[in-house]
């Protein structure tokens, strides 16, 4: 089922749940709001970095496909990342593990917020202003592989959809975990937003400068691209080198790095890195398994290991993390 509901009929559902948010004792900067129990569970969280750069947390499921008729609108550039979750305009289409980038500019008239799924997000919102100020030369004019993102307000917003890559990935879980309080937790989501658009855009400069204008693999190699990296995983332990793989995937050493690399956005062991860790943070949810199982069932043998680069990952100890979830429970 369907619903489809006008702007301002939302803004009277937030209104209605105002009398719920939550201000950070520490940071009065910092709301979280309430979904309205009508069209769903769970929360979003605002947080007003500084002037011109705000950031926004979402964790919730909606109970039905929910659709919001807004006008078309000028807006800001936005950040927008999903781990989990779906939602769709008039041009475009967010899925799981999807960002897209949005520059400033008119706003399509319609907002398809999504199915109900539970959405799990980080966006990062910024003025032109701002934009200006960190990238901007003495006038404030964009490079030129960027200057498409600010357009006039009565010009539609460039718009551009894509796989969150590995690197994008760490940084939203190390927003998701902060692990620090008051003008420090500030500081930190700060400098985390700001990697975050940093990461969006350089690999928009790189498109626009057709450095990833690369030849497409053909259908046999992304096949052995994909077979490469189910043997990576079924092998967690003692994953093979990179010879090795390239052998069992019938490939040469050239055409597995490039072709990985062009398919996942990373090297094939940074790949298995990101891989273990993901997977730990999984079991460690649970709460039902020890740190020390956890780190020998996803193929650690170090425990410092493990706990820094758990920690460099998430922004919080292996261990914080297993009593954060088991208090959850």
């Amino acid at each position: 089922m369907t619903f489809t509901i006008s702007l301002q009929a939302w803004h009277d559902l937030q209104q209605e749940v105002n009398e719920t948010a939550q201000h950070d004792p520490l940071d009065p900067l910092d709301i979280t709001w309430q979904i309205p129990k009508v069209v769903g569970h769970g929360y979003m969280r605002w947080i007003e970095l500084r002037e011109g750069l705000d950031l926004e947390i979402s964790n919730f499921r909606l109970c039905d496909c929910l659709i919001l008729d807004c006008p078309e609108d000028p807006s800001r550039l936005k950040f927008h990342c999903h781990l989990s979750g779906q939602h769709e305009d008039k041009r475009t289409i967010v899925g799981d593990r999807e960002f897209a980038l949005y520059g400033s500019g008119l706003a399509p008239k319609e907002l398809n917020v999504g199915p109900k799924q539970k959405a799990l997000e980080v966006t990062v919102y910024m003025q032109p202003e701002t934009l200006r100020s960190f990238i901007g030369n003495f006038n404030g004019q964009l490079p030129v592989e960027l200057q498409q993102l600010i357009r006039p307000t009565e010009r539609e917003r460039y718009t551009r959809v894509a796989k969150i890559t590995p690197s994008l990935e760490s940084v939203m879980w190390q927003i998701l975990q902060c692990p620090l309080q008051g003008i420090t937790k500030r500081m930190y989501l700060e400098s985390k937003a700001l990697e975050l658009v940093s990461l969006v855009l350089e690999q928009e400069r790189e498109i626009q400068q057709g450095e990833r204008a690369i030849k497409p693999l053909s259908a046999g190699t992304l096949e052995r691209i994909h077979y490469a990296r189910t043997l990576l995983l079924q092998n967690l332990h003692q994953p093979p080198s990179l010879p090795d793989l390239a052998k069992q995937a019938k490939l040469n050493e050239y055409t597995l790095k490039r072709g990985f690399r062009q398919v996942f956005g990373t090297t094939v062991f940074a790949y298995l890195h990101k891989y273990r860790l993901e997977q730990a943070r999984q079991l460690l949810t649970t709460g039902q398994m020890a740190v020390s199982e956890v780190m020998t069932a996803v193929g650690f043998s170090d425990r410092h290991h493990f706990a820094t680069a758990f920690r460099q990952q998430f922004g919080v100890s292996p261990r914080d993390f297993l009593m954060r979830h088991k208090r959850s429970v």
